[in-house]
């Protein structure tokens, strides 16, 4: 039976209090949602400000009252969703202190940001090039701390094998975890949701579970 996964955080913007924050917040959204499905299809480059304000709904000027330009959206997207998965690991770390069941809730959440959001793991794998400097470090600042709340509990379940051996079955983990959704059927093709996720949640864990290798089979 699955457990009762933590969900990703919402985005760290300021909550809006009245209605024209709130309604200037969902335009926002509404950009990074056409943001994350344009950029995943075309690709940054071959993108224009116009073409995210017509699939937000609003004028390509319109675009520069939520963001000062196009890098700036692919920044917001990619540094948003990193946070996202910081804050939802740290929460089930927090929340569940039994690490067998804290590992088998962090693979639920990996795998419902998997499929529920393939087109920003496209982005990030094709696009992180196009952010500035400074966005580049902050994304990678909360990868590597939102690997290390995996590692920490990884480090309970296996507690004889050394940080660096565990950081090698997150990241395989997160590789089999996200190469994954574009299988998921689309259009009628490939596994159903349904079939794909209980699956990918089993194959993840037996991943992660699986015995290290002897100590003369590591250095030969």
């Amino acid at each position: 039976m699955r457990s009762n996964t933590v969900q990703p955080a919402p985005a760290t913007q300021p909550v809006p209090t009245t209605q024209r924050g709130k309604a200037k917040e969902n335009r926002r959204q509404a950009l990074l949602s056409a943001a994350a499905s344009l950029f995943a299809l075309n690709g940054f480059n071959r993108v224009s400000l116009e073409d995210l304000g017509a699939a937000a709904g609003v004028s390509g000027p319109a675009v520069y009252r939520h963001f000062p330009g196009k890098q700036a959206v692919l920044a917001d997207l990619l540094v948003t969703v990193s946070q996202e998965l910081l804050d939802g690991g740290r929460r089930v770390a927090q929340s569940t202190p039994n690490p067998l069941a804290a590992l088998r809730q962090l693979v639920e959440f990996q795998v419902d940001f998997a499929l529920g959001k393939p087109d920003v793991i496209r982005v990030q794998d094709r696009d992180f090039s196009n952010l500035s400097e400074q966005d580049q470090s902050a994304v990678r600042t909360l990868q590597r701390s939102y690997v290390e709340v995996w590692v920490d509990i990884l480090g309970k379940v296996h507690p004889g094998i050394g940080a660096a051996e565990l950081r090698m079955r997150a990241h395989a983990t997160f590789g089999l975890i996200n190469s994954t959704p574009h299988s998921v059927r689309r259009h009628g093709t490939g596994l159903a949701p349904g079939v794909a996720r209980p699956l990918l949640e089993r194959m993840a864990l037996a991943a992660l579970m699986v015995d290290s290798a002897p100590t003369a089979e590591r250095g030969a």
